[in-house]
């Protein structure tokens, strides 16, 4: 499928944009007026919070996604269903951030569970882009020559961080929804601010390589 990574590139964009527009969607419309009126504004903070957290997630998604796929020259089937996989996956955010948004300041088990809920998402998300990421480096021969595989393939540890520090936000819901929030912050800022390049082959190694291929 030589022709084919930028009509798959284009349709993830489309489903990242729609998510995010959805995302913002969810914010309410304060039903207060008058003087009351930043007091309603004010009462919502919960919502404004998931939103800026989420969209920071989602965002750092695109990014990474996108870097790949300018790396890619070809995809195959098993890449189209992992890519559809992260899709389906990054489209339950918008959900499970209204749900904690709505539980956040509630006393109970309520809001726990709630981000329990979203934290158990970014878990689901970080497996399908490790499983992504990690049949791109295995196979190999769907990046450009330009990129240097095995210097690819050492970065899935890095990669794979994300499904160590999330499982961990799980366990920190069961004892606070807010702080639960504030550490899937931290993390995408962590990413956001530490995005890990795909290592490329220098000009002389290159022309090596294809030197040898046609010996």
């Amino acid at each position: 499928m030589e022709n084919e990574t930028g009509r798959v590139e284009a349709f993830s964009d489309g489903v990242f944009a729609v998510i995010i527009t959805i995302l913002v969607l969810e914010l309410k419309v304060p039903e207060e007026t008058g003087s009351d009126f930043w007091h309603g504004v004010r009462e919502q903070w919960p919502h404004y919070a998931a939103y800026v957290v989420s969209f920071l997630i989602i965002g750092v998604m695109w990014v990474n996604h996108h870097t790949i796929f300018s790396h890619l020259k070809k995809i195959d089937r098993p890449l189209l269903f992992l890519n559809l996989l992260v899709l389906m996956v990054v489209s339950v955010v918008p959900y499970t951030t209204n749900v904690l948004a709505e539980h956040l300041m509630e006393e109970g088990g309520s809001a726990n569970a709630a981000a329990v809920l979203y934290s158990a998402v970014t878990v689901a998300y970080a497996l399908a882009f490790l499983a992504f990421w990690w049949y791109v480096t295995r196979v190999g021969h769907l990046f450009h020559e330009r990129v240097d595989k095995e210097g690819a393939r050492a970065t899935r540890v890095r990669f794979g961080l994300g499904a160590i520090a999330y499982p961990l936000t799980v366990l920190l819901a069961f004892y606070s929804a807010t702080l639960t929030l504030v550490a899937h912050f931290l993390v995408a800022i962590y990413y956001a601010a530490n995005q890990i390049p795909i290592p490329l082959v220098v000009e002389e190694e290159r022309l090596e390589s294809a030197s040898d291929l046609r010996k």
